[in-house]
């Protein structure tokens, strides 16, 4: 018989937390609530995080850095 694989999932976090979690106030995490531009789970009244979910967004968020050589800004002389 084959065994299925549970994978534990990371408790949901509350507003605080996510704001604590990404170094930002909560009235910003409202805001893009209500903008929707960030993933959120709404039960009931009060608004839950997927600590999964929100790992993901960030990385989508992530600016790769480029070297000094590639397209840098040059001093004029």
């Amino acid at each position: 018989m084959a065994t299925a694989t549970v994978t534990e999932r990371r408790p949901l976090m509350d507003l605080p937390t996510v704001a604590k979690y990404l170094g930002v106030g909560e009235r910003h995490i409202r805001r893009l609530v209500q903008e929707r531009r960030i993933p959120f789970i709404k039960w009931g009244h009060p608004l839950r995080f997927d600590p999964d979910e929100i790992d993901a967004w960030v990385d989508t968020k992530r600016v790769s850095c480029r070297s000094r050589t590639s397209g840098g800004l040059t001093r004029a002389r």
